[in-house]
């Protein structure tokens, strides 16, 4: 039985790694986590991240990096995903990138969605449901699979249009705890593909807020 304890560690030492910002570090932090080399090969094998739109590396609430580029280049170079800093893949990013990134944000460091327990019980889903270390399947396959699933059938949501390219918000409850999906069109007329999936404390404050800003969210490009 895997250690939910020991494999966090692994993973933070896997971060400290990729934080001196080498090319040499980012390799290192790879390799330290074979359940994520081997997830990251999986995915691109069966072409997943083509559900996923594009995301900025830089962080809205910071404007900071929340992975150095070498890691960022290195985790798309393995996807086999085209990228150019900081604009890349969010499921490569949201999903993978973000289990690497030690850079502290007002709601903790992003990894935390998929380590805690709090969204997959917001997807009423077993609470290691998105343990990244877990056996098949990916990471990105659950998250994929989950975001849908919300964005398909919301308790609550909506639609923007942001310079012609559709935007949709999806929240698993109408008010309280919720589970919140975004998707962005790549350009207009073309259907909106999955950038972010998160937690939030009340799904009706996060409907109101989005619907008060017509624009990108969430790191969106």
């Amino acid at each position: 039985m895997v250690s939910a304890v020991s494999e966090l560690a692994r993973l933070t030492r896997a971060a400290h790694l990729a934080a001196d910002g080498t090319a040499a570090g980012a390799r290192a932090a790879l390799d330290a986590l074979p359940w994520l080399v081997s997830a990251i090969r999986d995915d691109h094998d069966a072409d997943r991240f083509a559900a996923w739109g594009r995301s900025t590396a830089i962080d809205e609430n910071t404007g900071t990096a929340v992975i150095p580029r070498a890691l960022f280049e290195e985790v798309h170079a393995r996807a086999g995903v085209a990228a150019d800093w900081p604009i890349g893949n969010a499921g490569v990013l949201h999903c993978y990138g973000y289990l690497l990134s030690l850079e502290p944000t007002p709601y903790g460091l992003k990894r935390e969605r998929w380590i805690e327990s709090t969204l997959a019980r917001a997807c009423r889903l077993p609470p290691d449901a998105f343990h990244p270390w877990r056996e098949a399947p990916t990471l990105l396959t659950r998250a994929t699979a989950a975001a849908s699933a919300l964005l398909a059938s919301p308790a609550a949501g909506t639609t923007q249009a942001v310079d012609g390219r559709e935007t949709r918000l999806a929240l698993g409850a109408t008010r309280g705890p919720s589970a919140l999906a975004y998707a962005v069109a790549p350009h207009a007329g073309a259907a909106p593909l999955l950038i972010t999936m998160f937690p939030v404390a009340d799904a009706s404050i996060a409907l109101t807020d989005f619907r008060a800003a017509p624009r990108l969210h969430w790191n969106a490009a």
